[in-house]
């Protein structure tokens, strides 16, 4: 659960940050080598979202597999409407 916040404590926690200053010390990439480092980083997550989308294909068609097999290749219609295999 979310921690709720007294308008107190809220401006307690926004004076205290703003004596901190994070922002001053926060730091992206700055030589140009770093910025195209920090660029490939979407590849990465892309790369990661493709293999999970195929994992998850695998498994459906696991799945599909052994549906047929209990039901001894007698799937219903709707089922094959479902899995998109019938217009």
């Amino acid at each position: 659960m979310a921690r709720v916040w007294t308008e107190e404590q809220k401006a307690r926690q926004s004076a205290l940050i703003r004596s901190w200053k994070p922002w001053k010390s926060s730091t992206g990439a700055r030589t140009p080598e770093g910025k195209a480092v920090s660029s490939m980083n979407v590849l990465v997550g892309n790369a990661n979202r493709a293999a999970a989308l195929a994992i998850a294909k695998q498994e459906l068609k696991a799945a599909e597999l052994k549906v047929a097999k209990l039901s001894r290749g007698k799937v219903d219609p709707w089922l094959d409407r479902l899995l998109g295999r019938i217009a």
